[in-house]
């Protein structure tokens, strides 16, 4: 296990090591340019350069890369704000902060947002696809799978909009999406979130439904469950120990990657509820062309990525004894 973690941690380092520097000098592929934004309308050339000199834009593309990749790991000085500390990911092209700061400020709203829709998609899809599997060919099934279906084909944004005019506007059934501090309290936490929870939730506990009915069936085909079933065991033991723990491994390979995906941002969610996470700061990134800024979210984005791939990976061997980490 050990030799496992040790070997897929280098490789998560160079795959994010590659993914930052495209990131980087995709950035520079893009006409506009940051400092002329700061400069304003009566930009002249000694302005301007001094303004790419405080930015730490003066030099070469390959060289600024560098810098920010040393800040990461030694920490780095810049003429306009001075000594940043490692890790430093630099500040903020738009509101001159520090860009670690305002992505730990960003993220609980984001592991908010995420861990709830997580618990609701996880009780709700895996069960209804445990029912419908159990209950193949029945009417349960027929309506799981058709639902699932239709809800597994609308968009977020669609969904969250409808949402959002009849349970918060029209009805008042729901409070309007925002996000509290969990310190303030945990009735206005759980209630500012409800609402992006129930609809986040319904899109992958669709797919969660769908997944899980038809892992469940392969493995009710496979030849020890028909094993299991003829020494006699009960139908509820063979489907309990041996099915699911067979569709497990397909269940928790998704959940890696939606769960890294969704601490990496919610962005169309976030950006329907007007909640103030990660994903909701990459679009600001990107509207702004805040190089730092975008950099840190697209980093931290790929790295819970790659972290959850390499949990899923090691979980596996726990899963189902025929997968070996070797």
């Amino acid at each position: 296990m050990f030799r496992f973690l040790v070997r897929r941690t280098l490789g998560a380092a160079v795959i994010l090591l590659i993914i930052s520097a495209i990131t980087f000098f995709l950035f520079y592929a893009v006409p506009a340019d940051p400092a002329r934004s700061f400069c304003g309308k009566t930009c002249d050339a000694s302005t301007l350069a001094q303004i790419k000199i405080n930015l730490g834009m003066n030099e070469s593309v390959p060289a600024q890369y560098w810098h920010w990749l040393v800040g990461i790991f030694a920490g780095r000085d810049y003429a306009a704000f001075g000594a940043c500390a490692a890790p430093c990911l630099g500040y903020s092209f738009a509101n001159k902060e520090p860009v670690l700061g305002t992505i730990l400020d960003r993220f609980p709203a984001t592991i908010s947002l995420t861990l709830g829709a997580v618990v609701v998609f996880l009780i709700v899809g895996v069960g209804a696809g445990m029912l419908a599997a159990h209950k193949q060919g029945t009417i349960i099934d027929k309506a799981a799978s058709s639902i699932s279906l239709f809800f597994s084909s609308m968009q977020i944004y669609f969904i969250g909009t409808v949402a959002m005019y009849f349970l918060v506007f029209k009805n008042q059934i729901f409070d309007q999406p925002h996000y509290n501090n969990f310190s303030d309290g945990i009735g206005p936490w759980f209630s500012g979130l409800l609402l992006a929870w129930l609809v986040l939730a319904l899109i992958f506990t669709a797919n969660y439904t769908r997944m899980t009915r038809s892992s469940m069936i392969e493995q009710l085909t496979e030849e020890h469950v028909r094993t299991a079933r003829a020494k006699g065991m009960s139908g509820r033991t063979v489907f309990m120990r041996f099915a699911w723990r067979g569709a497990m491994a397909q269940i928790v390979t998704i959940l890696g990657l939606d769960l890294g995906s969704l601490l990496g941002g919610a962005i169309i969610t976030e950006t329907t509820f007007n909640i103030h996470g990660i994903g909701k700061l990459s679009i600001a990134a990107v509207v702004d062309n805040d190089l730092p800024m975008l950099m840190a979210v697209v980093v931290v984005a790929a790295a819970l990525i790659v972290f959850f791939n390499i949990i899923v990976d090691a979980v596996y061997a726990l899963i189902d004894p025929r997968i070996r980490l070797a």
